[in-house]
């Protein structure tokens, strides 16, 4: 379980076979092998710790056909910038909300608008998942809590601000590209409920 609240931003060294090699800041003593990251709001379970360059720490995780299809990481090349998430422990702050790192689709970024310091961006989800985002509500972008501004049809608006452009790969982020979404999870129960009533 995560929180959307990113903690850091890795880099793909390579990849291998539906493996991944990422390198990231964590101290490579608190990754064990079975830990779960959230890799750009997939939760990817890591196989392999190692030393990387400069100080980095290099960790593994295999990558399924089913994530691949359900997500932008076969998109990935090397180098790309990757936004990172360990999962919460007892006793966390629940900063975000509730993120369960299970992708349900991939939206695309129509366009891009400087608001003050602040950067609006307007995006498009796939048609099926559309329902689960409201104006005000929560949904994780590549990871990321985010609040949404506004809503019309299959498109949706999030505004990001200076810290979290800096901290995440947001600031990179341009028209065109891919993003992982997550729809919140309370929006998809409540859904579901409404659905087994009209069944009934």
């Amino acid at each position: 379980m995560f929180t959307g609240l990113i903690s850091d931003v890795g880099k793909l060294e390579r990849s291998e076979s539906g493996c991944y090699w990422i390198a990231c800041n964590y101290p490579s003593q608190t990754i064990e092998i079975g830990a779960s990251i959230a890799c750009d709001g997939c939760c990817l379970t890591v196989i392999s710790v190692e030393a990387g360059t400069d100080g980095k720490c290099l960790f593994s995780a295999d990558v399924s056909e089913e994530t691949l299809r359900c997500t932008k990481l076969g998109s990935w090349r090397q180098g790309v910038e990757i936004n990172l998430e360990r999962p919460l422990t007892l006793g966390s702050e629940l900063g975000g909300h509730v993120v369960t790192g299970h992708v349900d689709g991939v939206a695309e970024i129509l366009s891009r608008n400087e608001v003050g310091t602040s950067v609006c961006f307007r995006l498009k989800s796939p048609p099926e998942l559309s329902r689960f985002i409201a104006p005000k509500g929560s949904v994780a972008l590549d990871g990321t809590s985010l609040t949404i501004n506004d809503v019309s049809g299959d498109e949706f608006e999030i505004n990001i601000i200076p810290h979290t452009l800096k901290c995440t790969n947001w600031g990179v982020k341009m028209i065109g590209d891919r993003v992982n979404l997550e729809v919140d999870l309370l929006a998809r129960y409540v859904a579901r409920l409404h659905e087994a009533g009209d069944e009934t």
